[in-house]
């Protein structure tokens, strides 16, 4: 049984989408990142960046116990504990890989930022707004032309890179979106958002009374505020 430490958040959703996927038995523990779990030394001991996912597997490698945080590194240890989601090929691995960077490079932090000064940020800013929102919609086109020519991100084959980019992508209309500029990807994002693997993995959590958004302002100090920042 993987134990998961998560909240209902692109970066949770992406461990979850995995875990069903591969149909790993695993038991979920919520990390309020809105009141301040992600700061308590218990999961700082399994996550020192005090950010989710993290997942502790009790038959790592070897059989012996394994902890890890990083979303992505936790796609490639679960890709690589069931033999699923990434090529076994040199050059069919490396192709999903990139995609893989580019998600945690660009997708996640840029869209991040789009969130951030878009539906967050206590001061609306125009130059960030307008900036983060651009950066979104040329992440789009990039991906959009990909899948023109390619059955998923990675190659022919549906892989962690998907499963990486997808749930950063369902709050496009957050993110200043009109999904009529990007068809191909709109495509891909039906057919991922289709599988019930992918649909059970983004139920995760989503019951959680306070899974809401993250606006009050306990929540902001917790996520924006000093209490972020404080060294550990």
């Amino acid at each position: 049984m993987i134990e998961v430490y998560s909240w209902p958040t692109p970066n949770g959703h992406k461990v979850h989408i995995m875990l069903e996927e591969c149909g790993l038995p695993y038991r979920v523990h919520p990390v309020n990142i809105g009141t301040g779990d992600q700061f308590k030394p218990e999961f700082l001991a399994i996550s020192p960046n005090n950010k989710i996912p993290a997942i502790v597997d009790p038959e790592g490698p070897e059989g012996e116990r394994i902890a890890l945080f990083e979303s992505g590194a936790i796609l490639l240890y679960l890709a690589g504990k069931t033999g699923k989601f990434l090529p076994a090929g040199v050059s069919a691995r490396y192709e999903v890989l990139q995609w893989l960077m580019f998600q945690m490079g660009g997708v996640g932090p840029m869209l991040g930022q789009t969130h951030h000064f878009r539906i967050y940020a206590p001061e609306k800013l125009p130059y960030a707004i307008d900036r983060y929102t651009n950066e979104a919609r040329r992440l789009y086109g990039v991906m959009d032309k990909r899948l023109s020519k390619s059955k998923y991100l990675g190659g022919r084959e549906f892989s962690i890179a998907d499963i990486a980019v997808f749930p950063w992508l369902r709050s496009w209309k957050n993110q200043g979106i009109d999904w009529a500029d990007y068809p191909h990807l709109k495509g891909w994002f039906d057919e991922i958002a289709a599988r019930p693997a992918v649909q059970r993995g983004v139920a995760v959590l989503s019951t959680q009374a306070s899974a809401k958004p993250l606006t009050d302002d306990k929540a902001r100090e917790a996520l924006f505020g000093a209490q972020q920042y404080a060294r550990r």
